[in-house]
């Protein structure tokens, strides 16, 4: 497995516990981490998309709002939101970092945390958002 899929799982877990118990991004990373001791190379990856998913969130709920037809983002799976957020951080903000790569990384993401539709799921909101990205530049 990959340093950057090993960051991306500990930032997926980071957000699930700040949905449940608010905190600071830093703090909350710094005590789910030390439970996980993600390797250094991951690390830094990691808290940078935990930062900066929490930082931009309103502006990704609002992306994911718009493509997931009859789904309210309140009702979905914590795990896909969050999978879901990270996807579009990644695609928004870190250019060096192909897009289809975050899709796919999200996908699997899904796979394995979230349900049993979730990948699909994921797959469809994240493309919906890419092509309509795509279709405006």
């Amino acid at each position: 497995m990959g340093k950057r899929h090993q960051a991306r799982e500990l930032a997926l877990q980071v957000l699930f516990h700040m949905e449940l118990n608010q905190g600071d991004p830093g703090d909350c990373f710094d005590l789910i981490s030390s439970s996980f001791e993600p390797p250094d190379a991951s690390s830094s990856f990691s808290r940078q998309l935990v930062v900066g998913v929490w930082e931009q969130k309103e502006e990704l709920d609002s992306l994911i709002r718009k493509a997931s037809k009859h789904w309210r983002l309140e009702r979905m799976p914590i795990v896909d939101r969050n999978v879901l957020r990270i996807a579009l951080y990644e695609v928004l903000y870190l250019k060096d970092i192909p897009p289809k790569v975050s899709i796919d990384e999200a996908v699997e993401l899904g796979k394995k945390f979230g349900t049993e539709e979730s990948g699909a799921f994921i797959n469809g909101v994240l493309d919906s958002i890419y092509h309509k990205m795509e279709e405006n530049s």
